[in-house]
């Protein structure tokens, strides 16, 4: 995976850098693993805007992603290595001995015909779902449950990965991508291998018609917003707005929103770095 400069034919493409996708083997997805997304356009149920700037872009898919990856000692081939519009991460089609067709998040380095395992007894190798317990210390992961049977819930965007640090007991040490090392529980999954498509932070859009395709409209500065509609709007001229706070009136930069009571603090050894 790499990405690609255009020549300057047009203003929007003079400061595009995008996905050459020569890592994409197939552009058609397995028919049986889609189902159609709905889009709110940030209205709820009574048609009124709960979430501003969201709104159009093109219609998409939604891919039947396996986070579990609960099929144990079953071996799986890697049939495509495809783009997913709902993430930012490659998916690949994996096809199992007994049949069964699934969707995965492609880890880097992982190539069509390779042959995939996940259970207990699966080698550290680069796409295998493996529990905490067994995988070696200091092995590069992703796609890892912090509940046992809950699916993958971290590490699972373009280029992320953790590292398994230590074990405690019934605990395995994980650092994660934000700094933070945190014990889970070892009897839960976790992928070897770091997520597919780690140039994706070195795309430029190239223009704001891009953004609208992708399902975001225009952001609005609270400062440029009258006193009715953001703290920091209204005054003379180009006034600081005050405060940085967020339109309910929080604080911003710098303000902690977490629960300091949350059940969770106890699993954290460290915190993500400021």
């Amino acid at each position: 995976m790499a990405v690609k400069r255009f020549k300057p034919v047009t203003p929007g493409t003079r400061f595009r850098v995008g996905a050459d996708y020569s890592d994409v083997t197939t552009n058609v997805p397995e028919k049986s693993l889609v189902v159609a997304i709905k889009k709110s356009g940030g209205r709820n149920n009574t048609g009124k805007m709960t979430m501003r700037y969201l709104g159009g872009g093109h219609k998409k898919a939604y891919r039947l992603i396996d986070f579990k990856r609960d099929k144990h000692d079953i071996p799986a081939t890697v049939a495509t290595i495809e783009y997913d519009p709902n993430r930012t991460a490659r998916i690949a089609l994996v096809n199992y001995a007994d049949g069964e067709k699934r969707y995965i998040i492609a880890p880097n380095g992982l190539q069509v015909g390779q042959v995939l395992v996940s259970g207990a007894t699966a080698a550290p190798e680069v796409g295998n779902a493996i529990p905490l317990k067994n995988i070696p210390l200091g092995s590069i992961i992703h796609n890892i449950e912090l509940n046992p049977g809950q699916g993958a819930s971290i590490a699972r965007s373009a280029g992320t990965y953790a590292q398994l640090s230590a074990r405690d007991g019934k605990y395995a040490i994980i650092k994660l991508p934000s700094g933070e090392t945190r014990m889970i529980l070892s009897t839960c999954m976790a992928t070897i291998g770091s997520v597919s498509n780690a140039e994706k932070s070195n795309e430029v859009l190239g223009k704001a018609g891009r953004n609208r395709w992708l399902g975001r409209r225009p952001r609005v500065r609270g400062v440029a917003m009258n006193p009715v509609d953001h703290p920091m709007g209204g005054g003379e001229g180009r006034s600081s707005g005050g405060h940085p706070r967020s339109r309910k009136g929080l604080l911003a930069k710098g303000y902690k929103t977490r629960n300091k009571k949350k059940a969770s603090d106890r699993y954290i050894i460290e915190r993500r770095k400021k």
